[in-house]
């Protein structure tokens, strides 16, 4: 967790707490969904980044020589909406895998359509047919995971060996 991010969630329990002193259940109680809710983003976020870097690690041991680099405040656009997030980019030589994920932070960075928790991008430098975009999806039973969206909408799982898929495209010979 950044300093910033610490920050806020040091700043969203003092508010919260100071709203519940004031009486005033309903926003305590906003205040506390947003805290939940951001707390499934980061821990969705980090095994989507996680899995990425460790397969990739797995493909170094093997002989690879995937360079890694992440950016931490990473900002994109999804539509008119403003995403903040990590970024983490896999290179071989010219070759690049991106993956960036977030969420609005603020009013003005709009929201998540479609019910998600966060959104995220797998991108392949000059394979623009290659790339998935990705919502984050509370889950009934479980934790939230991951969803794939194809160009017709359709939603299907992101799995690890989805994102073993991504890397094996980033590797192979063929490529190009």
């Amino acid at each position: 967790m950044s300093e910033l991010d610490e920050a806020w969630a040091l700043a969203l329990a003092e508010a919260q707490r100071r709203a519940q002193s004031a009486g005033r259940g309903d926003i305590a109680e906003y205040l506390r969904l947003r805290s939940s809710n951001d707390l499934q983003r980061r821990t969705g976020i980090d095994w989507l980044l996680s899995t990425f870097a460790k397969l990739a690690g797995d493909a170094n041991r093997r002989g690879a020589s995937l360079q890694t680099t992440s950016e931490e405040a990473h900002r994109f656009s999804v539509d008119n909406a403003t995403m903040v997030g990590p970024r983490l980019t896999l290179t071989l030589g010219v070759r690049a895998l991106s993956v960036e994920a977030g969420w609005p932070r603020v009013p003005s960075h709009s929201f998540v359509r479609g019910g998600g928790l966060a959104l995220g991008r797998i991108k392949h430098f000059g394979k623009h047919l290659l790339n998935q975009e990705l919502m984050l999806v509370r889950s009934s039973d479980g934790p939230p995971s991951w969803v794939a969206i194809d160009r017709t909408g359709r939603r299907e799982p992101l799995s690890e060996s989805s994102i073993q898929s991504h890397l094996s495209k980033l590797l192979s010979p063929d490529y190009k």
